[in-house]
């Protein structure tokens, strides 16, 4: 029965995260719900699998507006409509055209437009109009000349529906009680996002600028009983319900499924691909990289990473064609395979990297790559992509920037009229007698509401989607100043719903080595492979200069701590570089472990293991955790969390996880390991302790060893 629902995703104008208008649903016994935020679809896929875990109906729809006027709600009845309700917002946004008076005719969808225009609808509706305005609303005009419409009516709406002479409109009339807020402290709330949005005091809102405070949501028969003298309206709105669908399957992989349009072809032309990089890296009859090579791809064979290789390879032979140079990062460095086709430079073999380390029973997706260009040259690729793998199919990842910190108390302050003055006095002596008054207080009550809720769309770093199916089957898309399409959902729904992405990325030291090369190329004719990173690790002036630390200039190793630590460690080689990226981030330093590294490094018989397993585990590292696949080595071996369990608290490390709950109950159950395999609880507590200091800043080898190549 609700048609019209908004969640913190109306930016600036919802009060509801997804969960909490589901749970609010469940509450009132309502069985079939639509979500419409504002212009936007970012919300649905989050909000399908909530729905479909606490057994509601969910309806995929958005609303239209132009400015503040409500023009039309588009319901789509299936999988199809939701695509052509994103493509018709997609194409106004990518266009840059305001939207329609009227919707267009979309086969799939179902449109409910408002009995009630607002004022300024209104006026130029009977502008325009030669007919006479009618009782009611010209919107019934729309509505009745409009395939598959209908005529949303508010509960307010039915006693001047009871004196009005369009009953003959009922069987195109259904319920319409939109929800935009929970309870009056909810509004509270929606009233400062509408003055931040609008950038005026408080007092200066207007009422079409605002939601009505009954947008909230009834128990069924509360919301049936203004519409029982007609239910024929009920039974509209049934029907309606009825007549909608969506559902995806989350656990696909929604990524280009094959590179040359046949699974098995993908799977020999990568062989071949491989093979003839075998050649390049190796030479002739290295057995141990051959046999390294067959078994990776036999697992990337089986779990179908093909086309993903493949569409990484295709990047960088168009960019290297056009004689860019590239660094490729992310787990994929831990792949010979990857090596080979030069998408990395970064020798699994050398550094005892394993594949199989990010694959585990739970992980669908192809270990990441992550590619890095000159800032000079990476809209050149995107564009590439763009044009080779079609603007339909590829889209640039979205973000979202949320209200935080001291940016909540800055803009409340705003609205509640205090100066900037004073605001900045509060945000430095919070504590002062003088802020202990009734606008810093609401100011405070209002801020704790909202930290964290969406505040605008933005754009990831560098991520890229390459789909299988259109990407507006999933999302509507927007157009930044960046110039491509862009989805407005962000990283984490593309991984829940089944997408990898790629990263294109730009950093200055690369324009620094492609410039080097070519001046080395133009003042001694010598030309440069700068992928040939074996002849670099042993050259002996290389390696002096690592070791007094002479690396100004230098991507990574030119900063005054970097730079120490090379001198301390007395770095002169490539392993030992490796190292160094990553003991240099701050988890490893916070936690006091760089101290001990440098300390074990030089004194390798002079110190105590924690713990056997440590011992056994990470040799390599003297004891210390230095990459995120130590991290993964300590909570299976000596916690006992199976490598699912420990991968997420790998993922989370990184950024790369959000569930709260589910982060926690992998910690508790880290404890209550450790409790069951008898160790000392202050062992316990100190192996935890340097875990979570990684949070945030931890490496994988792989990545530190990308770096390490680059500098």
């Amino acid at each position: 029965m609700y048609l019209n629902c908004h969640t913190y995703y109306s930016l600036r104008y919802g009060t509801l995260p997804v969960e909490k208008l589901v749970d609010e649903a469940v509450r009132c016994g309502v069985q079939a719900l639509a979500l419409t935020d504002i212009n936007n679809s970012t919300g649905i896929m989050e909000f399908i699998q909530v729905c479909t875990g606490k057994g509601v109906k969910p309806i995929a729809g958005i609303e239209f507006r132009r400015d503040d006027e409500l023009l039309y709600v588009g319901l789509a009845r299936n999988n199809e409509g939701f695509r052509e309700l994103n493509d018709f917002l997609t194409r106004h946004n990518l266009r840059n055209q305001p939207l329609p008076d009227r919707p267009e005719i979309l086969e799939n969808v179902s449109w409910v437009l408002p009995l009630q225009g607002s004022g300024k609808r209104e006026a130029r509706s009977e502008k325009k109009s030669k007919i006479p305005p009618p009782d009611i609303s010209p919107t019934r005009y729309l509505a009745t000349s409009l395939p598959d419409s209908f005529i949303g009516v508010l509960p307010s709406d039915m006693n001047r529906l009871v004196l009005s002479r369009s009953r003959h409109l009922l069987p195109r009339m259904v319920i319409w009680q939109p929800v935009t807020v929970l309870d009056e402290k909810s509004f509270e709330l929606h009233r400062n996002f509408r003055a931040v949005d609008k950038n005026v005091l408080l007092s200066r809102l207007e009422p079409a600028q605002l939601a009505s405070p009954g947008e909230i949501m009834k128990p069924m028969d509360e919301l049936r009983e203004p519409y029982l003298e007609f239910p024929e309206i009920i039974r509209n709105t049934e029907r309606l319900i009825e007549d909608c669908s969506i559902g995806f399957d989350f656990r696909e992989c929604k990524n280009k499924r094959t590179f040359t349009g046949d699974v098995y072809d993908d799977h020999v032309l990568l062989e071949k691909l491989a093979l003839d990089g075998l050649q390049y890296r190796y030479g002739q009859g290295n057995v141990e990289a051959l046999n390294r090579i067959r078994h990776e791809l036999g697992i990337i064979a089986k779990m179908g990473f093909a086309a993903y290789f493949l569409i990484t390879w295709d990047i960088i032979r168009y960019s290297m064609s056009r004689g860019f140079y590239h660094v490729g990062r992310g787990s994929g460095a831990n792949s010979i395979v990857a090596y080979c086709l030069k998408i990395t430079d970064v020798d699994p073999i050398d550094l005892d990297l394993y594949f199989e380390r990010f694959i585990n029973p739970r992980r669908t997706s192809p270990p990441d790559f992550d590619i890095d260009y000159s800032w000079k040259e990476r809209d050149e690729v995107l564009d590439y992509i763009f044009k080779r793998y079609g603007h339909e199919h590829t889209a640039l990842l979205g973000a979202m920037s949320t209200f935080r910190d001291r940016s909540i108390i800055r803009e409340l302050g705003k609205v509640h009229g205090l100066p900037k003055q004073e605001m900045d006095l509060y945000i430095k002596h919070p504590e002062d007698a003088i802020h202990r008054n009734h606008i810093i207080k609401k100011i405070n009550e209002m801020g704790e509401m909202m930290a964290d809720f969406p505040n605008m769309r933005t754009i990831h770093a560098g991520g890229v989607l390459i789909s299988e199916q259109p990407i507006t089957c999933f999302t509507a898309m927007d157009l930044p100043p960046k110039g491509f399409p862009t989805t407005q959902f962000d990283m984490y729904v593309a991984e829940d719903i089944g997408f990898e992405k790629l990263d294109i990325l730009s950093q200055r030291g690369i324009g620094h080595i492609y410039e080097t090369a070519a001046i080395v190329r133009k003042n001694k004719n010598v030309s440069v492979d700068v992928h040939r990173i074996n002849e670099f690790k042993v050259d002996e002036g290389v390696k002096n200069l690592l070791r007094v630390g002479k690396t100004i200039g230098c991507f990574y190793v030119e900063s005054p701590a970097m730079r120490g630590l090379l001198k301390k460690l007395h770095c002169d080689n490539y392993r030992s570089l490796v190292a160094a990226s990553s003991i240099i981030r701050p988890g490893v330093a916070r936690s006091g472990m760089m101290r001990e590294y440098i300390f074990r490094f030089h004194n390798p018989g002079k110190f105590k293991y924690m713990h056997p397993i440590m011992e056994e585990q990470l040799k390599e590292t003297y004891g210390v955790m230095v990459y995120q696949e130590d991290v993964l080595k300590i909570c299976h071996h000596f916690a006992g969390l199976d490598l699912a369990d420990a991968d997420v608290l790998r993922r989370a490390m990184s950024g790369k996880y959000r569930s709260k709950k589910e982060l926690q109950r992998i910690v508790d159950k880290f404890f209550e390991n450790c409790r069951k395999s008898g160790y000392p609880e202050e062992v316990t507590k100190e192996v935890w302790r340097q875990i979570e200091s990684f949070a945030g800043y931890s490496f994988s080898k792989a990545h530190s060893a990308s770096y390490a190549v680059e500098s």
